[in-house]
């Protein structure tokens, strides 16, 4: 973009984040039918490499621009990019705040770690860009709820990466526990029994040449460079991550709280430890939490584990619905089963998959937020039980709390519910 077109955007930009020299522009393209969708994809690494593909393969939409602290892979994977699109141009970032100064962008899908997801997406809103957010959305509650917020307030089309919500045979698997197929849903029990190997201990040093370390701890405290707290190992560090019940459990989470039909707990107990491995690891690898909602009087169960574990009937990361006429089974991303009656009779089954790229691509070119599989709202409730649980691990007792203010009458959950921000990474109190 040229330097011209640059301050032009910047001059006409009317609301300032805080602290960080990105603007807001609440007015978005008018998008025709055949006109290109121009996406840029912050994180490269992991998710990050399906978020290209994805948005590549949707029709009129294509990856313009990639934005990452590692220049030693960035300019790879622009390379493989270019390669992919025919040898169209791809531009490069490694900072997130300079990419949104390019008002010919749409979309920021985001794949960075989490530290980094609300912030940036609450950046993107402000900048006038609709937003694709890896799970979990948030790093803590607080943040959450303000990228909630800064959704509404400009009027931005967000997804959240649970894409387990786009899947035909999920959806056809919710309505019919709606419709009662195994009668009254008093219990979900959510299973992420993943292989996870100890990480080892690696020591502090200097961050390798071509890392841009501060702007990848961004909001986080300052602390040397490991690489036991980089690339993916990350998820493993409070400071980070949120372990891998914010990882990989976020999606059953999302499954089993939508399919129990409820929202924001009132009582959190979570308990489990970091077993058999001594290494760098701080987040739990084995963990139970329960949540209870007395007034719908149901219960969510969730059990993280890390090594030698059984199925249940065929479920190792899925998601069990009890009911007072049968139970119903998930044990992938798209199939579900129910076994009905005391003799538990094979009921309805089926397996589906689904596009959760074109389901968004599809609500952006209609600007109805209502078509999206995955809105914020129920991503930001979703990823806040893991977050719950993990506060409840680590003050190593169970405590209550109010959905209507995500806050607890407990000043040691709620500190919890937030962190202090580095400046200027700072995710404002207002949006």
């Amino acid at each position: 973009m040229s330097q011209v077109n640059r301050r032009t955007f910047l001059k006409s930009a009317t609301v300032a984040a805080a602290a960080v020299g990105v603007n807001a522009m609440g007015v978005s393209r008018v998008l025709g039918a055949n006109e290109q969708l121009r996406v840029a994809c912050a994180g490269i690494h992991g998710r990050g490499r399906d978020h290209i593909r994805g948005f590549n393969s949707q029709p009129n939409c294509s990856v313009v621009a990639l934005c990452d602290v590692d220049e030693n892979d960035l300019g790879k994977v622009a390379n493989m990019t270019k390669r992919e699109r025919g040898g169209a141009e791809i531009a490069t970032y490694v900072d997130v705040r300079k990419l949104l100064e390019d008002k010919d962008i749409d979309i920021l899908s985001i794949a960075t770690p989490n530290h980094w997801h609300s912030l940036m997406a609450i950046w993107a809103c402000q900048a006038g860009k609709d937003v694709y957010v890896e799970k979990p959305c948030s790093h803590n509650i607080f943040e959450g709820r303000k990228l909630c917020e800064a959704a509404k307030q400009y009027g931005r089309i967000v997804q959240h990466g649970t894409q387990i919500r786009s899947s035909e045979a999920i959806r056809e698997a919710m309505d019919l526990l709606r419709d009662g197929v195994i009668g009254e849903v008093y219990m979900a029990r959510g299973l992420c029994y993943k292989w996870r190997n100890t990480i080892g201990t690696r020591p502090e040093e200097d961050p390798p040449k071509g890392v841009h370390y501060d702007l990848w701890l961004g909001p986080a405290p300052k602390r040397p460079f490991s690489h036991n707290r980089f690339h993916y190992n990350w998820h493993w560090s409070w400071d980070y991550g949120n372990g891998d019940i914010g990882n990989q459990g976020v999606h059953q989470m999302d499954i089993a709280r939508w399919g129990l039909g409820v929202g924001m707990p009132k009582h959190v107990s979570g308990m489990g430890g970091h077993y058999m491995f001594k290494d760098d690891q701080e987040t739990p690898n084995t963990m139970v939490a329960t949540f209870n909602y007395p007034d719908e009087n149901k219960l969510l169960v969730f059990e993280v584990r890390h090594w030698m574990t059984n199925q249940e009937e065929g479920a190792t990361i899925g998601i069990l619905f009890y009911g007072s006429e049968g139970y119903m089974v998930i044990p992938s991303y798209d199939s579900y089963r129910t076994f009905l009656g005391r003799d538990r009779e094979p009921g309805p089954s089926g397996r589906k998959g689904g596009d959760h790229y074109k389901n968004f691509a599809e609500a952006v070119r209609s600007r109805d937020e209502k078509k999206l599989n995955a809105p914020i709202e129920e991503g930001h409730i979703s990823s806040a039980l893991c977050h719950l649980a993990n506060a409840s691990y680590r003050l190593g007792r169970s405590f209550d709390f109010d959905p209507a203010t995500e806050t607890s009458s407990d000043d040691d959950v709620n500190a919890l519910l937030t962190r202090q921000y580095r400046s200027p990474f700072v995710v404002p109190a207002s949006v």
